[in-house]
């Protein structure tokens, strides 16, 4: 004998669009925005609290990052735009040498014209006594090896000893005959720090990790 079908004794799995009573077509709709509203929240979520992109605004920091012409001491075509971990200072210190994305304290706008947010080098730390002698760093007396220092892009200033206070980094462009820094506007306290940067994305012939 041929077996009878029984109905099943299990119910559909319904979902939270299905349970409103809505038709197919509205709840492909709903469907659809939900997904597209989370996508953004977990793309804005990720600009605020984890990367952050940012533009190469001027010659401060040539030929390391560079800037777009014809801006002064700028040499390519397209501005850098590079990421910056906004995370990673709050698991460990800022270390030497590393380029970072900082609020500006408010005597950089009075004394540079500008403010807001730079992009420098850390090159002093706290505790440091930090010099400059004929356009060369010192550090507790020291010179500094800087490598990514070009001759061109040096200066030949001679600055006295500067005792960096606790919590404070002393910051420079690594192009030192144009970069208004911590040499004028003075220190950064750790607060107004925004992450590191790490990477370059734009334009495609720079892509680089730094």
């Amino acid at each position: 004998m041929a077996s009878r079908a029984e109905p099943s004794s299990k119910r559909a799995m319904r979902g939270p669009l299905d349970r409103l009573g809505l038709s197919r077509g509205t709840r492909i709709a709903l469907d659809w925005i939900l997904t597209i509203a989370g996508a953004v929240g977990i793309v804005i979520a990720v600009k605020f609290y984890v990367v952050n992109p940012y533009r190469i605004p001027s010659s401060s920091m040539e030929p390391t990052l560079h800037c777009a012409r014809p801006g002064m001491g700028c040499e390519a075509r397209f501005s850098d735009r590079v990421l910056a971990n906004r995370l990673i200072y709050h698991f460990r210190d800022p270390k030497r040498g590393e380029i970072v994305v900082f609020n500006t304290p408010q005597a950089a706008k009075q004394r540079c014209g500008a403010g807001g947010v730079f992009v420098k080098r850390i090159i002093g730390l706290p505790g440091d006594t930090w010099s400059e002698q004929n356009g060369y760093v010192y550090i507790d007396g020291k010179r500094l090896n800087e490598p990514y220092i070009k001759p061109d892009r040096r200066d030949h200033e001679t600055k006295p000893p500067i005792k960096i206070r606790p919590d404070r980094y002393f910051m420079m462009g690594d192009n030192r005959a144009s970069s208004c820094d911590s040499r004028v506007w003075g220190t950064v306290p750790r607060k107004l720090l925004i992450g590191e940067v790490f990477f370059t994305y734009w334009p495609p012939n720079r892509i680089s990790i730094h």
